[in-house]
């Protein structure tokens, strides 16, 4: 195991710029569910690089796999064929049941080269200016397209004028997604986060979900389906949309795709996929070998290792676990979620909570000012479920009972 580095190194630089409200910690190096500070104290990662570490770290199977590609090749261009690429897209594909995939290396990115996709989408129907439905609470990035259809007006502040061509409407309402589009013809996509993670981990109906489809496939919209939080087992399928039997026109991918080697991809059923054309899109890093195998060996162990049962199993203990100890007390609100991405929402504020969980050896965020949010690797047991309970169960009981 690696030694502990000095406690005299600063955890934070005075030359980033101030752009991460962070905790005063500096993480050195983990071990399955484990991660240890610069300081040697450890930590219980319930949080997983904010649901990018699949495997959890030092995966015995993803380390050498890296290993034997960074000795190979890291990064060569998409002027090449990067043969990966093709594996990984194919797997994809078995798996979601579309048919093509785009290679990037974020969900921002992803979740941009499906907006541009239902623009395009519109502009060779003929429609000059396309509108895309989006949703309350929704997030999608941070760049001006995605920050734009993400739907928080906290984080959009100070960064008008915002993208035009989007229609906003509440979650798990289909008369309201009705009423918003009547009558406008230039209606080319709905796109949503199947459960919500930033805006508070909130879950879309299966009915619901079922009734955006056909409504799509009886207007002529792209269904478009950000899986880039929820995807890639988080549930306990490949996809979380999977629950309700239907399939995407477009979906984005990213986070746990690589195990926490930047990854995206866009997986496009055939109403999408031939769309792009050469010119349309791009980008440099996107689709590289050492991405490309980080994918093709995160699915590979996942289903050697059975981690979609894992995180349907565990993720229903640890929920349940919860649910019993806390949502009959004053003060919750709800447990909620599926699989292992699950949201405790309090009835205030309780970002206190990150730094007092932190403190307890215990990684978590709050999301959305209320919510606590636990997207643990998806390698997680019963009794590691069990050590997030005993710490994190009477941190909130205990900020519950302090005066308001």
């Amino acid at each position: 195991m690696t030694a502990a580095i000095p406690a005299h190194i600063e955890a934070a630089s005075p030359h980033t710029m101030n752009t991460y409200g962070r905790l005063p910690i500096a993480l050195s190096h983990g071990q399955g569910v484990r991660v240890w500070d610069v300081n040697g104290k450890q930590y219980l990662d319930a949080l997983g690089g904010i649901a990018v570490n699949t495997l959890g770290h030092n995966h015995p199977k993803l380390v050498p796999a890296l290993q034997d590609q960074i000795a190979k090749i890291i990064h060569s261009s998409n002027y090449y064929h990067v043969p990966n690429q093709e594996k990984l897209a194919a797997k994809l594909v078995e798996l979601s049941g579309l048919t093509n995939a785009f290679f990037c290396c974020t969900g921002l990115e992803a979740n941009e080269a499906a907006l541009k996709l239902a623009r395009k989408f519109g502009h060779d129907k003929g429609i000059e200016r396309p509108d895309i439905v989006v949703y309350e609470k929704a997030f999608h990035g941070r760049s001006i397209a995605t920050l734009s259809a993400t739907g928080n007006p906290k984080v959009q502040a100070g960064f008008g004028p915002l993208v035009e061509g989007f229609i906003r409407v509440p979650q798990n309402d289909i008369e309201a997604l009705k009423k918003a589009t009547e009558g406008n013809p230039n209606v080319t996509a709905v796109f949503f986060e199947t459960i919500q993670g930033e805006g508070g981990v909130n879950p879309m109906r299966i009915e619901y979900l079922q009734a955006v489809r056909k409504l799509c496939d009886e207007r002529d919209w792209l269904l478009m389906i950000d899986e880039v939080q929820c995807g890639m087992g988080r549930t306990g399928k490949w996809f979380a949309h999977q629950w309700a039997g239907i399939l995407p026109d477009v979906m984005p991918l990213a986070k746990g795709l690589g195990s926490g080697v930047p990854i995206g991809a866009v997986v496009a059923g055939p109403r999408a996929a031939n769309i792009f054309q050469p010119g349309n899109h791009g980008t440099t890093f996107g689709g590289n070998p050492l991405a490309m195998r980080a994918g093709v060996e995160t699915i590979r162990i996942m289903e050697e290792d059975g981690l979609l049962e894992n995180a349907f199993l565990v993720g229903g203990y640890l929920h349940g676990v919860l649910h019993r100890e806390l949502a009959a007390l004053p003060g919750i609100k709800e447990v909620r979620g599926q699989g292992l991405m699950i949201g405790v929402e309090l009835a205030r504020p309780c970002g206190v909570l990150t730094q007092r969980a932190a403190d307890a050896g215990l990684l978590i965020s709050v999301t959305a000012d209320s919510v606590v949010r636990l997207v643990p690797p998806l390698i997680l047991t019963r009794a590691e479920a069990d050590e997030i309970v005993a710490i994190l169960v009477p941190l909130i009981n205990a900020f519950l009972a302090e005066p308001v």
